[in-house]
């Protein structure tokens, strides 16, 4: 089984579906990862004034994550970070379509629409539009992730809210999950912050004590075709 991890920023992918993506890994399933904005040039004043290096510096991240990971295709897009919705939706959307059309993945796994994070938002859309079940479309199944930091952000005061109805037990991956996140120098915060491995280990718990197993990432299936 094919399946694509697309995310908006470097570390989404790990704090999203990281175990999961381990684990498929480990069942002898082929994961790729798609990250569609750069992830760190927001934090200037303009993206014009953002750091280069730092960019750069971000992507070398996300490949030695994916590593930890056992992912071996990792693709970086360079969309501007937290300004996707000045780009037009359409572009996006052909960027998704692009990755589809070269992994033709069986599933993918992205962000779910009710995050604090507009860049999170945007994704999600040009995923549903990019996979529309077309006859010629190799997407048989499509995941919504939740992101510590965004998700639970926004306290539901967005539609739709996380309602995660599929689980996916990481109790042999967890620990794989928290190693990849650690390479995001930049991101990773102290606790009782959410991307603390603390917390990471804390949520993976909790949502394991939700389905009966020692740890456990959420996920709201959109669509499954069998």
């Amino acid at each position: 089984m094919k399946a694509l991890i697309v995310a908006a920023h470097p570390d989404d992918e790990v704090l999203g579906c990281g175990a999961t993506a381990a684990r498929l890994v480990r069942e002898g399933h082929h994961v790729s990862i798609a990250i569609l904005a750069e992830g760190i040039t927001s934090r200037s004043r303009t993206r014009g004034e953002g750091d280069s290096s730092q960019v750069e510096t971000l992507r070398e991240h996300a490949r030695k994550a994916a590593k930890i990971l056992g992912v071996k295709e990792v693709s970086l897009h360079g969309l501007p970070d937290n300004r996707l919705d000045t780009v037009p939706l359409l572009d996006v959307v052909k960027v998704v379509e692009q990755i589809v059309q070269q992994v033709a993945p069986a599933r993918i796994y992205t962000h779910h629409p009710g995050d604090l994070n507009i860049d999170h938002v945007v994704v999600s859309r040009a995923v549903m539009i990019a996979t529309r079940p077309m006859q010629d479309c190799p997407v048989q199944e499509i995941y919504q992730f939740e992101v510590p930091s965004s998700t639970e952000w926004a306290f539901q005061q967005f539609e739709p809210s996380f309602r995660p109805n599929v689980f996916m037990n990481i109790s042999g991956t967890l620990e794989l999950k928290v190693r990849a996140m650690a390479c995001y120098e930049s991101e990773v915060r102290s606790f009782p912050h959410p991307r603390s491995a603390e917390a990471l280990r804390a949520i993976a718990k909790r949502w394991g004590t939700v389905v009966g197993c020692d740890a456990a990432e959420a996920f709201q299936l959109v669509r499954a075709v069998s």
